[in-house]
Parts: C-alpha cells; structure tokens; sequence
C-alpha cells in the first residue's frame, strides 16, 4: 500500500529508507520545539500552548507536504519569522501577539490564493535575485542580532546603542560553549547537531545550577490559550498591511528557496528543470501557514533541514509522514522544553543566522545597482528590528538606483509599484 500510495519503487527507495531520512530530518530539525515557543513566550503568548501549537503546527504542515504533494520536505514555523512576529511586530510595533497571529492567518490565505493561482511564478520573478539573496541574509542578521542578546553576548549601551556583554559570566560561557558545539558536530556532519547542542548545554547548567529542571515528559498542556485566538480584523487594518506583506514574501521566497535547493538531490525536477507538482507543494505550505496561525504560532514554512533526510535518501512523502509522527509524539515532552532555558536557545539563533547570511556570496558584487540596494535590504533589518523595513527600504533603494542610473528596464513593475507602497508608507504612514 505504501509503495502504491508513495511510488517508493519508481523513486527508487524503500520503506526502510524513508523511515530512516524521517528520523534524520526530525532530529535535525527538532530544536525549533523548543526555540519556538521560547520566542513566542516573549511576545506574552502561554508558553505551554505555543509548544503545543508548534509541534502540531508542524505535525500537519509536514503531513500535508508528503501525503498531498509526496514530498520528502519537512515543516515547522519558521526562523526569524518568529523573531519577527515578537521582537518586530509586537514589541517593536506594540500590537498584540492575537493581532500578529491574525497577519499571519491572512498572509497565509493570500499564499493559499496565489499558490492556486499562476500568480506566484509572476511575484517570485518580479522580485529581483539579488533581493531574493539579501532577504534571506538580512533575515539571518536579524536573528543573529536576537540571539547574541539572548546570549548575553551583546548588551545594550546608551552612548553605543550596543557593546559586548560580560564574557565571563557564566552564562554567557555556556552559550559561546553551544555554539561551537554546534558548529563542531554539523562539520561532521552529525545529524541533530542543534538538538545535541541545546540538550547538552540545558544539562551543563542545571548541573551547575544555572538553571531549574522541570522534568521530562508529562500530558501535554492545554493548547486553549492560543486556540483560534487570531485577531483577523485587527490584522487587515491599514496600518497592517506591510506586515502582512512582510510576512507573506518571506514565507514565499524562503520556501520556493527551500524547495528549489532540495529538489535536485531528491528527484523532483522535471527534465526541462521546472519542479514537479510545484503547485501542491506551495499549496502544503500556505495551508500550514493557515492552520499555525489557527492554533498559535507564527508562520509555519518549509525548511530546508529537510535536505538531511534527503541525503540519506529520502526520495518521497513517506519521509514527511515520519517526521509528522515524530512531531505529535515531541507533544508529550512539555516539561524538557519548559527546562531549555535562554542561554541554551541563543546559540542556535546564531548558527542560523550564519547560515542564512551566508547568501550575500551569491550577489554580483560587480554591480552597484545590484549590492547596494541588497546590502540596504540585509543591513537595514538588525538595524530598525523590522523584516518589513528593511525590505521596504531595499525595494525604494533598488528602483530609485536603477531609474537612476538608467536601468529602468531592469525594474519589474511589481517590483515599482511595491517600492511606492512601501514609500508612501514610510512617509504618510
């Protein structure tokens, strides 16, 4: 049944093999339960209901992916969404986590309409490649920034804005210590390296008294404090819409980014190099969007963990299915993630964020027209602690500098017509 369901033997794999990439993918990719509702707990949202909320969000996104669109692709919310959604939206802005939840439900049915829509391939190739690199970079940045204040590592200063924290104090120690824990086991090539990291350090410092230890497995907590809580009125007010936008193009282009990445090593390329059932993928996606915001947390996406299954194999949706399981049974293991205290967190905020950065590579740095306006993207996000800024001021910066220097043919009138959005915004707004 599964191979008929799955088409195990045309992708040339086996049950065996797909259980296995599961496995892999999940631990790889498991830390986000307990870094998650950590960040979201920040934003005032019940710290017990956001780990429920993540685990299922990420249970039925994942099951979707590979039931419906038979794909070895995992998901979860995503990284710097939700340091988005708390340090941007509703510490940065002031709005609350019910309305932030309510922009994220409505950017995930704007996704749902474009992924049924042909409108998507026309957005994903109005936005510039340089813009699509820096957005991802700058996301990075961003995160970085939230990690190394978490950690202690950076601290704020009135004269500076920041300075180094105390590197001698002890948990600060601890956090330099998971990073390069981290660092370490994933040039090994160690599946679960994040996961290992977290765990250890949260181990170290209860040992060391650091920090209190809650226990280990319980009945999950009650998810109804976050329960269809989503403010959608308040969401789709004017003031909203930018972040609404924010919140749609980054999940857009962090998982078509995810998907093209993947595809070649797990067979899904068509032979004139177009996805295969691209249109089912992106539609897994933003229903997993809709179905996070439902039951409360942030933007739920693609991730692109998800390659570590695939390079042990993993060819088909039975992978996701694997990883879906593990993920409702990560439920019942509340009182760990109540006991990963910040310090433990920090370090895979700031691994990531190097990964993410690392995207800038791909820029043409023979172009002005084309790295000033993504370095404007990537820079702008840490420094005003907005996604949707320093996309806003990247798009402005791109066309103005194009029009300019006269490039004008290189300005999608998408991408115009957003640019004066995002101005008339920053201006009146």
């Amino acid at each position: 049944m599964l191979d008929r369901y799955f088409k195990l033997a045309e992708n040339g794999t086996t049950v065996r093999t797909e259980v296995l990439a599961g496995i892999t993918t999940f631990l790889t990719m498991a830390y986000i339960v307990f870094v998650n509702p950590a960040i979201l707990a920040d934003a005032g949202i019940d710290r017990g209901a956001a780990f429920v909320a993540t685990c299922l969000a990420a249970a039925i996104g994942t099951a979707i992916m590979g039931l419906y669109a038979n794909y070895p692709v995992a998901l979860a919310p995503g990284m710097g969404l939700n340091a988005y959604f708390t340090y941007g939206v509703v510490l940065g802005m002031g709005h609350s986590w019910q309305v932030a939840l309510g922009a994220v439900f409505v950017s995930g049915v704007l996704f749902l309409i474009l992924s049924v829509l042909p409108i998507r391939e026309k957005i994903i190739n109005s936005i510039p490649t340089s813009q699509k690199f820096a957005i991802g970079a700058g996301i990075g940045l961003f995160l970085g920034l939230i990690g190394l204040k978490n950690a202690g590592i950076v601290v704020d200063n009135p004269a500076t804005l920041v300075a180094l924290g105390k590197l001698t104090v002890p948990t600060v120690g601890m956090a330099i210590l998971g990073f390069f824990i981290i660092a370490v086991l994933d040039h090994r090539k160690i599946p679960g390296a994040i996961m290992i990291s977290i765990l250890g350090v949260t181990v170290l410092g209860i040992l060391f008294g650091l920090s209190p230890f809650g226990g280990i497995a319980s009945a999950p907590p009650s998810l109804a404090p976050t329960l269809l809580q989503m403010d959608i009125s308040g969401a789709l007010s004017l003031g909203l819409l930018t972040i609404v936008f924010a919140f749609l193009m980054v999940d857009l282009f962090d998982t078509a980014g995810t998907l093209v990445a993947v595809a070649p090593r797990a067979g899904l390329l068509e032979p004139d190099g177009k996805l295969k059932r691209l249109g089912k993928a992106l539609v897994a996606d933003s229903t997993a969007t809709i179905a996070g915001a439902a039951l409360g947390t942030s933007t739920t996406t693609s991730y692109i963990e998800s390659a570590a299954g695939i390079r042990v194999g993993g060819r088909t949706g039975l992978t996701a299915v694997v990883v879906a399981i593990l993920f409702v049974l990560a439920i019942f293991f509340a009182p760990l993630a109540g006991s990963i205290p910040a310090y433990a967190t920090a370090p895979a905020l700031i691994f990531v964020a190097c990964v993410m950065t690392s995207s800038l590579a791909r820029i043409d740095w023979e172009d002005i027209t084309e790295y000033l306006p993504a370095v404007i993207t990537a820079v702008m996000m840490p420094f005003t602690f907005s996604i949707a800024t320093g996309i806003g001021l990247g798009f402005i910066t791109y066309v103005v500098l194009k029009a300019l220097t006269g490039k004008g043919k290189d300005i999608h009138p998408v991408m115009a017509a957003v640019a004066i959005i995002f101005a008339i915004k920053f201006i009146f707004v």
